[in-house]
């Protein structure tokens, strides 16, 4: 499988005389038949060489070295375009990161160049940088993924940024609105605009699937909203009809009635009466922008409503509480919610649920006696 060949050459030195070099050569051929070469001036190496390289063959984890010299920004450049299992906006946020944080620091070095503590080094610049926990847990991960790549294309034979400590991200604590508080909000922004607050206080509607809902998702009759597809913004375009962010964010929300009521209201006002006419537009009938939208309009209405901070998102978690106050249980409040799992909904939520504790002493004193 493989060979060392010892090889004597004549080598002249500093001083111009001629000597006799020896140097041992090793040949082998890969999976696929090619040949391939390494010298060593030492025997033990090349022996020590040869096992490495018949053990890896054998176990087909063989790889050429001289494929890991690409540098990183070439692979990137290659690797990025086939990550089509991404979602538009998902994909956008990898290439920003690589261009950003990643590229920067090792798009000129050799794949085969990059270590373990390279990589931990990095992540200890950008934390000095001040960049949050999430930002570099990003990045590391973009990197990650990219090595992996290269890994699966036998370019490395490990990944790098694989095992490095990352620092750990501080969950925000979720703000919750009363009700008087979003009705306050509602009476600060514009009125074609007061139907969007309603739906992500009473609905849990994300923005993107907000701004995408169409009339014929919203049921007055039967006082619901189905979620089919949302938006994305990607190169400063909206997308509309794309797929939703989770297969569990396919769903339908039971919204009360009063609120219908005022949900209708705006149809009738300001939707076409098309079926796929949008439910939320601007005043030139586009679609509304996130950015656009929350300097022109939701910051000044959350300053007027003395709820300075407070974002759209937050909304769902006023939704949320909602529910739980008007007694669902917690697979309701998952589903009507659309998030990923119940887990998620107990471990980010499950504070908002009565401590049964007291209940459950009385029950199990009556079972045992």
């Amino acid at each position: 499988m493989a060979s060392i060949e010892r090889r004597e050459l004549q080598r002249t030195d500093r001083s111009g005389r001629v000597r006799a070099v020896v140097r041992y050569k090793l040949r082998y051929r890969d999976a696929s038949a090619r040949e391939h070469s390494e010298t060593f001036a030492r025997l033990s190496d090349a022996e020590r060489r040869k096992a490495e390289i018949e053990v890896a063959l054998g176990a087909g984890t063989w790889h050429d070295p001289r494929r890991g010299d690409v540098r990183l920004k070439d692979w990137a450049k290659e690797w990025l375009p086939t990550r089509h299992d991404l979602r538009p906006t998902t994909h956008a946020r990898l290439v920003t990161t690589m261009e950003r944080q990643v590229l920067p620091r090792f798009g000129d070095v050799p794949l085969i160049k990059i270590t373990n503590g390279a990589v931990r080094a990095w992540v200890a610049d950008l934390l000095a940088e001040e960049l949050s926990p999430a930002t570099v847990r990003k990045a590391v991960f973009a990197l990650r993924r990219c090595l992996d790549a290269a890994v699966e294309d036998r370019r490395i034979s490990a990944n790098p940024a694989q095992k490095v400590s990352l620092p750990s991200e501080k969950a925000k604590r979720p703000r919750y609105l009363t009700r008087d508080e979003v009705e306050r909000l509602v009476d600060e922004i514009p009125d074609r605009y007061r139907a969007l607050v309603l739906v992500g206080a009473f609905a849990g509607l994300r923005w993107g699937e907000a701004i995408g809902l169409t009339r014929e998702n919203v049921d007055p009759l039967r006082s619901r909203i189905t979620v089919m597809s949302t938006a994305i913004e990607v190169g400063g375009k909206v997308q509309l009809g794309q797929e939703p962010k989770t297969a569990r964010s396919r769903r339908t929300v039971p919204v009360a009635r009063s609120i219908m009521c005022r949900i209708a209201n705006h149809l009738d006002q300001y939707v076409e009466p098309s079926p796929d006419a949008l439910v939320f537009t601007t005043t030139t009938g586009g679609p509304l922008y996130r950015g656009t939208f929350g300097r022109q309009t939701w910051r000044r209405a959350v300053a007027a409503a003395g709820l300075d901070g407070f974002t759209f998102h937050g909304l769902r978690h006023s939704f949320v509480s909602i529910l739980v106050a008007a007694g669902c249980n917690v697979r309701e409040v998952s589903e009507w919610a659309g998030h990923n799992s119940v887990a998620f909904t107990l471990t980010r939520y499950g504070g908002l649920y009565p401590d049964g504790s007291d209940a459950a002493v009385d029950r199990l004193d009556a079972l045992l006696g």
